[in-house]
């Protein structure tokens, strides 16, 4: 049974009438969904915006934001993800159980799971993400090809079909800066 991922530290910081920085959140992070179906899956929301250039005053809280895969519209989503190992779950893990995985993550339309998918999870959104392995070990998964990623890798994930999987005995955390596209 793989570990439970462990909480992920959010410090949010304003400038003051004065002018002066400070901390107005530091804390765990109150928005994580996790997958029943991959125990050890978390995948916590850091920050969201709703437009670009975002708003940096008077915006002293987001993640009261729809919670969805894909930000809103001109818009942006981070996010820490962590990676339980394939193994705990590959192979007990059915359409409805990816299903209902997207339908809680508010994207439902997301997946793009089918009887011959090379991996479950497999997904696809219109958005423009920047992706940073923290910990650990993954594979990127496209239609035509395998990607290995260890730590300090850098993916940019330009709204293509694709998967995580976690081949390795340990997980694999991921930030994921999502920014909405268009094609």
């Amino acid at each position: 049974m793989p570990e439970k991922a462990r909480p992920v530290r959010r410090l949010v910081t304003v400038d003051q009438e004065n002018g002066t920085s400070t901390a107005i959140h530091d804390g765990p992070s109150p928005d994580v969904r996790t997958d029943p179906a991959r125990p050890g899956f978390a995948s916590t929301r850091i920050w969201v915006t709703d437009r670009t250039p975002a708003r940096l005053q008077g915006v002293s809280e987001s993640l009261d934001m729809p919670h969805t895969l894909e930000p809103p519209p001109q818009g942006s989503v981070c996010r820490i993800v962590s990676f339980p190992p394939d193994d705990g779950f590959i192979r007990k893990v059915g359409a409805k159980d990816v299903q209902d995985y997207f339908e809680s993550m508010g994207s439902p339309a997301a997946s793009t799971h089918h009887a011959k998918s090379p991996h479950p999870y497999m997904q696809k959104t219109r958005t423009l993400d920047f992706c940073l392995v923290l910990e650990g070990r993954i594979t990127l998964i496209l239609d035509t090809q395998e990607v290995h990623l260890e730590v300090g890798d850098t993916v940019v994930q330009r709204g293509t079909n694709h998967a995580w999987s976690n081949r390795s005995n340990q997980p694999c955390v991921i930030a994921f800066s999502s920014h909405d596209a268009t094609y």
